[in-house]
């Protein structure tokens, strides 16, 4: 009886360790996270790529445990911000990423824009570096770009009148930018700014565009996110403007403006506040 009663606590034992076992499942070296949303206008370093509307923008990346990453951003465009006739800019991101002591971060890649369906000379590689520093419930972070001279940056007509023509022309075009970041306590709200300066091609690019319309320019940002309990969605709104003066605007009209009936000639580049909705797997 003794006997039996060792067998069984035995396979007890034995029962009740198999699950725990099974649970023991390998940890996978590579992250996958991603995200789809709605905005209320795409503005890129704080001029409109949407023509002041609506947009939809998605993105995925997987980032190796050793700190490399790779990854593709998309959103629909309008108006100023198809770059040769594209629907679509279409983003592929590579690079490496390694925090050091206490919260620190380095984070060094490259994007390659793309206008798929666009005209020749559209897409460009602009390489960055970014540190950040998180410092009790605040993140900070200093990021540099720097796109090398590339024909897609080119200043092949200074302006929409002055009937400049140097095709083939190239330029190149740096963007340094301050993010600062933080939860409010015992909320789901996140409060952000942005500041940003731009300097590059200071009119129209070979297919009437330009990164940096006027040249020299501050954009900045100011706004708060709301993540929706239970689930993966967050709701924004921020405060978007620009320092771009309005007789600045007016040497490349009618590019620089929206093109659509309802809202057709008003600037792309003045201030705005927009909307979000993004959902994260």
């Amino acid at each position: 009886m003794f006997m039996k009663y060792q067998i069984a606590c035995a396979a007890l034992a034995l029962m009740s360790s198999v699950p725990a076992f099974a649970q023991e499942e390998p940890t996978s070296p590579v992250t996958v996270t991603g995200s789809v949303g709605l905005v209320s206008d795409y503005r890129f370093r704080g001029v409109s790529q949407s023509d002041r509307g609506m947009a939809i923008q998605g993105g995925i990346t997987a980032a190796h445990e050793s700190g490399v990453y790779v990854g593709t951003w998309a959103s629909s465009l309008g108006g100023w911000g198809r770059f040769g006739g594209s629907n679509m800019e279409l983003d592929l991101v590579a690079g490496y990423s390694k925090t050091f002591g206490e919260g620190t971060t380095v984070d060094v890649g490259l994007t390659w824009y793309m206008y798929p369906s666009g005209a020749d000379k559209t897409d460009f590689a602009e390489p960055y570096i970014k540190v950040s520093q998180q410092v009790g419930p605040v993140k900070a972070l200093v990021g540099v770009a720097y796109a090398p001279k590339q024909q897609a940056l080119g200043n092949w007509q200074s302006t929409a009148t002055s009937g400049i023509d140097n095709p083939g022309d190239k330029e190149d075009n740096f963007y340094g930018w301050l993010d600062l970041s933080g939860a409010v306590p015992n909320t789901p709200v996140t409060l952000k700014t942005h500041v940003g300066w731009s300097n590059g091609n200071p009119g129209l690019g070979p297919n009437g565009t330009s990164i940096a319309p006027t040249g020299k320019y501050l954009d900045w940002l100011v706004g708060a996110d709301v993540a929706i309990p239970g689930t993966p969605l967050t709701l924004g709104v921020s405060y978007v403007d620009t320092d771009i003066a309005r007789v600045e605007e007016n040497y490349i009209r009618p590019n620089f403006m929206v093109n659509d009936s309802k809202d057709f000639g008003k600037s792309i580049a003045r201030s705005t506040v927009l909307f979000s909705v993004t959902a994260a797997f």
